[in-house]
C-alpha cells in the first residue's frame, strides 16, 4: 500500500455577522408589520418548526410564541417536515424534542399529526394539500432558514415558501411537489403551489433567518405574506453571499466526518461537494472532487442516511447506524431514489482511505489533494494534505500547526493529528 500524506490544520476567514439579542430581533422585527390588528384575544396560531438543525431555533419560536400569547393569542407548533421522521406524527415529535422543541421551552404545546387537507390545485394542476392542524387554525406563522437548496438553483431556494409546500404539506403534499417538480421543475412548482397557499390558507406571518458562515444567527426578518416572494428573492442573495463553502475547486479525496438530515436536507450540502444526483436539474460542476468518503452518521439524523448515494466509500458505522425504512421514505416522497443508494462498504476509516486512494488516479503522498471536514456546513477549519499546502499559502488560508504523519489507530480508525 502506498505511503499516506501529512495533514495540517488549516482555518478560513468566513462571514461571521452575528445577532446579539434573538428575542429583541423578533419582537422589533414582528412589531414593524400589522400582524397584531390581524388576530383577536383567543385566535389559535400555528407556528411551524421544522427538522433542520437552525441556529437559535428554540429561542426563536419561544419569542415568537411569546408576541402571540401578549396578543391574548393562543399558540402552539406544528411539524412542518414534510416525510422526515418516517412520516409518522410520532418520529416528527421526536426530531422535535431533539432540538429542545419542547412545550416547557417554547411556552406553547407542540401538537403533531400527518393529516392533511386538500386546498385545491393549482393552474397546472398541481394538488395542493396543507398540515390539518394548521389548517383549521386561525393564523399560521411560517418560521424556516432562508438558504441555498441542496436539489437546484433558482431565484428562490430554501425558505418560507417551501416551508408552506413541503413542510406544512406533510408527506402527502411533499410528495405530490416533488413529483411535479419533475416536469416543470423546483422552482416553479414551489413558486406556484405556494403562491396557491398564500391565497388560500390563514397565513399571518414569516419569519426568514438568516446564517453566518460559522452557522449561527446572523439577521431575522419579519415577513408579510404578500412580500414572502419578494423578500425571499433578496434574502437568498444575502444568505448565498454568507454561505460557507470549501476553499478548494479541485480535490481528489474529501472526507467528510459525518452526514445527517439536521445538517442537510441531502445529509451532505451538494454545493459543497459539487455532486446533485437529481434527475430534474442540472448537475453540478464544481468543486470537482474524485473520491468522497463518509465516516459516520450523527445521531439527530435518526438513522436517515439520505444522500448516502452521493458518496463513493462510507464505513461499516454508517451502515450500522442507517435506517432503511426512514432513508427510503425520505428519498421516495423527494423523488430522488438515487440518494440512496449503497457506495462501497467498508470496514474502517483506514480502508476507505486505501480504496480512495487506489481509485483516485496517478497521485502519491505528496501530491494528493485531500481534505478532511467535520461535516458539510462546519467549514471553518478542516485538515488538508501537503499537497495543498501551496494553495493554502496563496489563498491567505491559516496554518493552524505543522504537517504531521496521517496515521489510523489498531482498528483502523483515523487518529487526529
Amino acid at each position: 500500500m502506498q505511503p499516506y500524506p501529512r495533514m495540517i490544520r488549516i482555518r478560513q476567514r468566513l462571514d461571521g455577522q452575528t445577532l446579539d439579542d434573538v428575542h429583541a430581533s423578533v419582537q422589533r422585527e414582528m412589531n414593524s408589520t400589522g400582524w397584531a390588528s390581524k388576530v383577536k384575544s383567543g385566535d389559535k396560531v400555528a407556528i411551524t418548526a421544522g427538522s433542520r438543525g437552525i441556529a437559535q431555533i428554540v429561542p426563536i419560536t419561544a419569542a415568537v410564541a411569546s408576541m402571540v400569547k401578549e396578543h391574548g393569542a393562543q399558540p402552539f407548533v406544528v411539524p412542518a417536515m414534510g416525510s422526515h421522521g418516517g412520516a409518522t406524527a410520532e418520529g416528527q415529535i421526536e426530531i422535535l424534542r431533539d432540538y429542545g422543541m419542547t412545550e416547557g421551552r417554547i411556552g406553547a404545546p407542540v401538537l403533531s399529526s400527518m393529516d392533511v387537507v386538500g386546498l385545491g390545485a393549482t393552474v397546472k394542476g398541481i394538488p395542493v394539500f396543507l398540515d390539518k392542524l394548521a389548517n383549521e387554525a386561525d393564523h399560521i406563522i411560517v418560521i424556516n432558514r432562508i438558504k441555498p437548496h441542496t436539489e437546484f438553483h433558482g431565484k428562490i431556494e430554501s425558505g418560507l415558501i417551501k416551508m408552506l409546500v413541503i413542510g406544512l404539506g406533510k408527506h402527502r403534499g411533499a410528495l405530490e411537489a416533488h413529483r411535479y417538480a419533475v416536469r416543470y421543475g423546483y422552482e416553479q412548482t414551489l413558486i406556484e403551489v405556494g403562491q396557491y397557499i398564500l391565497q388560500h390558507a390563514h397565513v399571518l406571518l414569516g419569519i426568514g433567518i438568516i446564517e453566518n458562515g460559522f452557522s449561527q444567527t446572523a439577521s431575522i426578518h419579519a415577513i408579510e405574506p404578500g412580500r414572502f416572494l419578494e423578500r425571499e428573492i433578496e434574502l437568498l442573495k444575502e444568505a448565498r453571499r454568507k454561505k460557507a463553502s470549501l476553499p478548494f475547486d479541485q480535490l481528489d479525496i474529501l472526507v467528510v466526518d459525518e452526514a445527517g438530515k439536521e445538517i442537510s436536507g441531502t445529509g451532505l450540502e451538494t454545493h459543497v461537494i459539487g455532486r446533485i444526483m437529481n434527475i430534474y436539474e442540472p448537475e453540478l460542476h464544481h468543486p470537482r472532487i474524485t473520491r468522497i468518503i463518509l465516516r459516520d452518521l450523527t445521531e439527530k439524523t435518526h438513522g436517515n442516511a439520505i444522500g448516502i448515494g452521493l458518496a463513493d466509500f462510507v464505513t461499516e458505522r454508517v451502515i450500522k447506524k442507517m435506517d432503511l425504512r426512514v432513508t427510503q421514505m425520505n428519498c421516495i416522497t423527494a423523488v430522488t431514489p438515487e440518494k440512496a443508494r449503497i457506495p462501497i462498504v467498508c470496514k474502517n476509516d483506514r480502508e476507505a482511505f486505501d480504496f480512495a486512494l487506489a481509485t483516485a488516479g496517478p497521485v502519491d503522498a505528496e501530491n494528493v489533494r485531500v481534505a478532511r471536514i467535520k461535516n458539510t456546513v462546519s467549514l471553518s477549519e478542516m485538515l488538508v494534505s501537503e499537497g495543498l499546502v501551496t494553495e493554502v499559502q496563496t489563498k491567505g488560508l491559516k496554518k493552524l500547526g505543522e504537517l504531521k504523519p496521517l496515521r489510523f489507530d489498531p482498528e483502523g480508525n483515523w487518529i487526529d493529528p
